[in-house]
């Protein structure tokens, strides 16, 4: 009788996971309903907000900003750089060897950022590159060993990633290593992909 009610109570898990993973009726791919990403406060879930009548608001939801500061970023920062959507950038924050940079500023990443990144805030990208696998030298930075990287900030109207990515090339950081997620949190809470921190 215990072996029955154990296969029954396994059979009634299986089923309840499946009938979870069919309940999202937004997906991120047609094959990729959410995926779990390593995080420093441990695993976190990734996925769309479920709700379709849900709307950005707040800073997110503007369309417009004084240029200067605030210009429409080139599409490549930087020769070599590769520009990248969010499929993408999940598949990197997946990725052990990959590393997933916001790069804006601390109070803006505290105030939500996508799961997996770090925060090297663009001002302090060029002292920061022992974090990305290169080794301080004489000159400045041995970058053999760089590993791939993404970085982002707010959007196509920010430029803090952009200028992280010119520091670090300048630097000695190899531009075919890096990645460029243009979109930044304004795309990413668009598509009401998962947001740590106080923007949850």
């Amino acid at each position: 009788m215990i072996r029955y009610l154990n296969a029954v109570a396994i059979a009634l898990m299986v089923l309840a996971g499946t009938a979870a993973a069919d309940d999202l009726k937004v997906g991120i791919t047609p094959q990729m309903q959410a995926v779990t990403v390593e995080t420093p406060e441990g695993p976190m879930e990734i996925r769309r907000i479920q709700d379709q009548n849900h709307e950005i608001t707040g800073e997110f939801a503007k369309t417009s900003r004084a240029c200067p500061p605030f210009c429409i970023q080139p599409v490549s920062p930087a020769q070599g750089v590769t520009t990248i959507g969010e499929v993408e950038l999940i598949e990197m924050l997946k990725n052990p060897e990959a590393v997933v940079v916001d790069s804006r500023t601390v109070d803006w990443f505290r105030g939500g950022s996508i799961p997996g990144a770090i925060n090297l805030p663009y001002s302090e990208m060029g002292d920061r590159l022992n974090r990305l696998g290169c080794e301080p030298d004489f000159d400045g930075w041995d970058c053999a060993n760089a590993r791939p990287v993404a970085l982002f900030c707010n959007g196509l109207w920010c430029g803090q990633s952009p200028t992280a990515i010119r520091a670090m090339i300048a630097a000695g950081y190899p531009a075919e290593r890096i990645f460029y997620y243009r979109g930044g949190m304004q795309s990413w809470r668009v598509l009401g992909l998962s947001v740590t921190g106080d923007g949850k």
